[in-house]
């Protein structure tokens, strides 16, 4: 069986796509550079497509900045930085880029339709104290009907399924689920930051995202392989 993997070289979309191959699924993994900030992650896709052995990789071009609206796309929106998981949890956060995730699976629906694909993985998780609105279980039962309503496919009775297999699960979880697929962290990336133009690059550890991935590994006793400038956690 066929499967778009939406591959963004973050931990979760990394143990998405190694829990695809798991189950023997032949894995089409897409990623975006859409002049985000930490256009470092696509090193990671990179190189996490590679060892995972993906049938194909491809990378879609396209430019965010023209609108902004949020700080991984307009830099002069500051990062969110040194706030606990409480403070993470009171809003949608600056780092929320619009619409970003109806962009990827529109991408992901085209791309799955032409190669006759079964299925689109998405590494959503709604208990990421990120509060995204497109990281919830409504919206990816909503853009499911869309995947019906809106191709050949879908029309014919064979829609193209949304698989997002992490959407209940916590950071911790998710890293016990990516130690047992064997997920190499060391390729992955998490911060909103570019890495600091360093070789090799080193996260900031003061990010939102870098937050929750220490506090992760921390809750579960293991240390992350990845450089970081500081890996104090914010309680």
């Amino acid at each position: 069986m066929k499967a778009v993997i939406l591959l963004s070289g973050g931990l979760d979309s990394s143990t998405v796509l190694y829990r695809a191959k798991a189950e023997g699924l032949d894995c089409y993994t897409l990623s975006f550079d859409y002049q985000q900030r930490h256009r470092q992650e696509l090193e990671s896709a990179i190189a996490t497509a590679k060892a995972a052995n993906a049938t194909e990789h491809q990378i879609i071009n396209f430019d965010l900045r023209l609108w902004g609206g949020s700080a991984l796309t307009d830099q002069n929106i500051d990062l969110p930085a040194h706030r606990s998981l409480d403070e993470m949890s009171e809003q949608i956060p600056v780092t929320y880029v619009p619409a970003r995730n109806t962009i990827f699976l529109s991408f992901a629906l085209a791309y799955a339709e032409a190669i006759s694909a079964q299925q689109v993985h998405i590494g959503v998780n709604q208990l990421d104290y990120s509060g995204y609105p497109d990281c919830r279980p409504d919206y990816i039962q909503a853009m499911g009907e869309v995947f019906r309503l809106g191709t050949k496919q879908g029309r014919e009775g064979q829609p193209i399924e949304i698989v997002s297999p992490l959407i209940n699960l916590t950071k911790v979880e998710i890293i016990e689920l990516g130690n047992q697929l064997g997920v190499p962290w060391q390729k992955t990336w998490s911060c909103y930051s570019d890495g600091g133009g360093q070789s090799p690059p080193i996260a900031c550890g003061e990010c939102d995202s870098c937050q929750l991935r220490l506090a992760a590994f921390a809750k579960l006793g293991l240390q992350d392989p990845l450089p970081y400038r500081s890996t104090q956690v914010k309680n």
